[in-house]
């Protein structure tokens, strides 16, 4: 049953006349142009025959050259709907080939575009000082050459010879269903199939019997147009079927039947006729293959441009009535490897049918809300860095693209403008204006220079259109075969980085982009410029934390490229302050947790980084500046890292294989570069040369001698450079209140080491003496022995020892420790103070001093009687009659250890007892001195215990006291009481 028909003229034209089709004309070679004559095929004449009602004007326009700026402006006229054909009329005439025939070129510039040589005599001026915060037109600067042809409600009537009667219309579906059905097998009905279905496409503004057919065989459509274009030899042009497929497509879609978008086959289509069209070899090549093989009286170039020119224009077709971009957004997302690509003819077609893509939209802007168009930024950063490609052409086309996207671009963000941001869209809008008046008389080398460009259009890319910017900016850098590209987008990045730093918001993306790409960056200025970059966003406060986190989340050690970035970091004098601060409170933030299980990744990483920052020396001031946190916080590291291997750290997953964990890389090795790195870097040259001939790093480094490491690096300081110790003892004070035990005892033991400065009695006691007083009650063995140590220190001081003396209960209770180090420090400290003992306290201490001779550590044994011996001569006079029974009970134990094997302890025994003699107003007998035992000189002995014996008769029970120790465990002393005892016997038998 044949379907309804509407009468003639209640549909019109919908985006173009009907009969707008570019002239086919078939060039000839003047080799084959007398066999032309005689014979043309009669695919040639139909395609001839579909466009024979239009010329070609035969006048010749001027030359557009955009480089010098030398634009010729001429009025735009005309209804959108005629666009094909205008577009088609006006082209230039310069690239005409001389044969029988003209030939349209296909990628010639259109002169109707206007004048580009910024020539701003008619911007629109926006009003300074207005009162109105409203945005309007007026504050849109105008791109001078492009004149806005908005869509004309009146379309042109149709004529009677536009009009397709019932049995034409019946004809041309039944020539397009013998298509469907497979019967396409030659050139003749390839062309026959399209040009019906071009022609029918005519009717479809009134007719529902075409409208009706053609929606409900639209899949048929696409899948014979993909076959026809599949079935063209893809590396050699020789029939107009590619041609007549673009024209086609372009006729429906001026009747708004989209073949290219929506379903999957359609987008398949699209992507197929573009490659179809740029994969074609070069013009060149394809003139020297028809050389090689004739192939009848077709000029291949001639053939190229007329497809070519077809392509364009089926590409204009497509956002001639664009009102949302989404179709634009589907263009670019198809043309965008080709614009990429690394072949010169390849980027060249591209790069020219985007530019007559933008031109076309330029003319038709008319734009609605919402807008689907989704890449700006990747359009602008893609077209900037054409305008530097190698290639004149390309740089040439893309630098045409370039102004008519500014002038889109403007429209676009008119309209979708948010009321609240208006005033920074009117100063964007103010700055582009200002940026084109200053490059007025001077278009070449705007539109040659990208950053430039990114300049331009910066202010107007939002947070995620800048981040498409940069995206594609990196993109280009795998372009290794065209250094320029690498250059143009170094440039580009760093401009964009500085004009739009505060309004980047993905910038983990960005510098995993970043990290990326330097790999492939061979040319050093390009590398230093990605640095810049990176450097840019580190430096602002409100990135420093997300670059730093992502820069951190790499394997340690760095490879070349992430640790170039460390070292080559190029930041203004203010900021590396604060860069060089937020990577330490990284490191510390693990210092100040809980300890875990594993130690965190975060700190070898930060560890590792501070190693690269010092190598590079570019943060020199705030390492200075920085330097008491600096060195505390590695020597912590040190410490936590003190016997740990890569495998106790919690390393986050997909990080590291297997194979990248060495066994050689450890924490410890990483905490112990960055600071023999930083002390280098810091002139400290004898700080480090006294730790490398005392073994301090190992010490450092030891599980069970780390603090005397610290001890040793921080007399180091002192000694050599006071300055600097000052400034660390200043930071310690706040800093021994935080972190985990490691953290606090290695800032304890730098800290300690410093009081013997003369500045640490400037310090008020709460933070010294008060501190140390819980360290003495800790139960930890290391702060008690810190404590005493800082004590020992401080009473070096004489303002402070009144402070210290409040504490001597606490360091007599010490003499009393089973550590070794904590007995001897206290006694140290009690040598200082004995002399301002009150009686009380001097007697307690004599009593626990007495309880330790004999101890079987020596050093414990002979400081404990020298310090008995100096608490004897502090005694005052009132008080000697009450410490007189400790004196005496002393004697017996003094003097059987004057025999001790050990020399130090006999020689000290002898001094001290000679000390209790002088107390007791005796006059010891010289054989007391002698160092002789007594089992060789018996005669000696008895002479000594008969002097004991008479000066001790009724005060102390000799013979008890030396009975006491004939069992002592030590030889000497056993027997020397034994022989004491005899003696004894003997003279009491006499």
């Amino acid at each position: 049953m044949p379907l309804s028909r509407r009468g003639r003229g209640s549909r019109l034209a919908g985006s173009r006349a009907a009969t707008s089709s570019l002239p086919r004309a078939t060039a000839l070679s003047p080799k084959s142009a007398s066999r032309g004559a005689l014979s043309i095929s009669h695919a040639q004449l139909l395609t001839r025959r579909r466009h024979s009602s239009e010329q070609v004007p035969p006048e010749s326009e001027p030359q557009a050259d955009f480089r010098s700026g030398k634009w010729l402006q001429e009025p735009v006229t005309g209804d959108a709907r005629d666009s094909r054909q205008a577009l088609r009329a006006r082209m230039s005439s310069k690239h005409r080939i001389c044969s029988q025939e003209e030939v349209v070129i296909p990628y010639a510039y259109d002169n109707d575009s206007g004048s580009m040589d910024l020539e701003l005599s008619n911007l629109e001026t926006i009003k300074k000082g207005s009162s109105s915060i409203e945005l309007t037109d007026l504050d849109i600067p105008d791109v001078p050459g492009l004149h806005c042809e908005p869509l004309s409600d009146s379309p042109r009537h149709l004529t009677q010879q536009d009009t397709l009667n019932e049995a034409i219309v019946d004809k041309l579906i039944q020539s397009i269903q013998r298509g469907f059905n497979g019967e396409l097998k030659g050139e003749l009905e390839k062309l026959t199939f399209l040009g019906s279905l071009s022609s029918l496409s005519r009717a479809l503004p009134y007719d529902e019997t075409t409208e009706s057919f053609i929606h409900s065989h639209i899949a048929d459509i696409v899948h014979t147009l993909n076959v026809l274009v599949q079935e063209e030899r893809p590396h050699s042009l020789s029939s107009p079927v590619r041609q007549e497929v673009f024209v086609t497509i372009a006729d429906l879609s001026y009747q708004d039947v989209h073949l290219l978008f929506g379903s999957e086959d359609r987008a398949e289509l699209f992507s197929l006729v573009i490659k179809s069209i740029i994969t074609l070899p070069s013009v060149r090549t394809l003139t020297q293959i028809q050389e090689i093989m004739p192939n009848g009286t077709c000029n291949t170039e001639c053939l190229y441009r007329q497809t070519f020119q077809a392509f364009s224009e089926m590409l204009q077709s497509l956002v001639v009535k664009d009102p949302y971009l989404e179709n634009l957004d589907t263009i670019i997302k198809h043309l965008d490897p080709w614009l990429q690509s690394v072949k010169d003819h390849e980027r060249e077609r591209a790069t020219a049918g985007m530019t007559q893509v933008l031109k076309c939209l330029s003319r038709h802007l008319s734009l609605k809300l919402p807008l689907r168009f989704q890449r700006l930024g990747h359009l602008v950063a893609l077209m900037a860095l054409l305008c530097g490609d190698p290639q004149e052409k390309v740089a040439e086309e893309a630098a045409e693209s370039i102004h008519y996207l500014l002038h889109i671009t403007l429209r676009l963000k008119y309209i979708i403008h948010d009321k609240k941001n208006q005033q920074s869209l009117k100063r964007a809008m103010t700055k582009c204006r200002e940026f084109l008046e200053l490059y007025s008389s001077a278009a070449k080398c705007f539109y040659s220079c990208p950053f430039r460009i990114a300049q331009a259009f910066e202010g107007f890319l939002d947070s995620n259109e800048l981040c498409q910017f940069i995206m594609t900016t990196f993109d280009t850098l795998k372009n290794l075969n065209h250094p320029c590209i690498q250059r143009s987008a170094g440039e580009l990045l760093l401009t964009l980085a500085k004009n739009a730093e505060s309004r980047f918001e993905k910038v983990p993306e960005i510098m995993g982009v970043i990290c990326a790409q330097l790999s492939i960056i061979s040319q050093p200025r390009v590398r230093q410029q990605i640095i810049n970059t990176v450097s840019l966003f580190i430096s602002r406060p409100k990135y420093t934390d997300t670059v730093l986190s992502f820069l951190l989340c790499h394997p340690v050690p760095y490879n070349r490229h992430l640790a170039e970035v460390w070292r080559m970091l190029a930041v203004e004098l203010p900021s590396t302050t604060w860069i060089l601060w937020r990577l330490l409170k990284k490191l510390q933030k693990c210092h100040n947790e809980p300890a875990q299980e594993k130690m965190a990744y975060v700190a070898v990483a930060a560890t590792d980084a501070l190693y690269e920052v010092f190598l590079g020396n570019r943060l020199r001031a705030a390492t200075f500046r920085l330097f008491p946190q600096l060195l505390m916080t590695l020597l912590i590291q040190i410490h936590h890292s003190i016997g740990l291997t890569m495998s106790d750290v919690d390393i986050p997953s997909g990080l590291y294989t297997e194979q990248e964990v060495s066994s050689e890389v450890t924490p410890l090795c990483f905490a112990m570069q960055a600071t023999k790195a930083l002390l280098l870097r810091t002139c400290c040259l004898q700080e480090f040369n006294i730790m490398e001939k005392n073994k301090g790093w190992a010490l450092l480094g030891g599980k069970d001698c780390h603090l005397q490491g610290v001890f040793l690096l921080a007399n180091a300081l002192l000694e050599r450079n006071r300055f600097l110790a000052q400034k660390v003892m200043y930071l310690l004070v706040p800093f021994l209140n935080r972190g985990n035990d490691k953290h606090k005892l290695t800032s304890a033991g730098f800290f300690v080491e410093l009081l013997r400065s003369p500045v640490a009695k400037r310090l008020p006691s709460i933070y010294s003496v008060a501190r140390f007083k819980d360290w003495l009650q800790d139960g930890n063995h290391l702060f008690r022995i810190l404590g005493l140590r800082g004590l020992y220190n401080l009473v070096g001081h004489q303002e402070m020892r009144e402070d210290i003396k409040s504490l001597l209960p606490y360091i007599v209770d010490s003499l009393r420790e089973t550590e070794k180090k904590i007995v001897l420090s206290a006694i140290q400290i009690l040598l200082q103070l004995v002399r301002t003992m009150d009686f009380t306290t001097l007697a307690a201490m004599m009593r626990t001093l007495f309880s330790l001779f004999g101890d079987v550590r020596p050093d414990v044994h002979r400081f404990s009687m020298t310090l008995f011996g100096a608490a004897i001569k502090s005694v005052k006079n009132p008080d000697k009659k009450s410490v007189e029974k400790q004196v005496l009970d002393s004697l017996v134990p003094l003097l059987l250890y004057s025999q001790d094997e050990n020399d130090a302890v006999a020689e000290e025994s002898r001094r001290v007892l000679t000390i209790c003699a002088q107390f007791l107003k005796w006059k010891l007998p010289q054989e007391v001195y002698s160092k002789d035992p007594w089992h060789i000189k018996p005669t000696e002995a008895g002479t000594i215990c008969r002097f004991f014996e008479k000066k001790c008769k009724g005060k102390i029970n000799i013979l008890e006291q030396t009975l006491m120790y004939s069992k002592n465990p030590k030889l000497p002393i056993r027997r020397s009481a034994v022989l004491f005892v005899g003696t004894k016997k003997v003279l009491s038998f006499l």
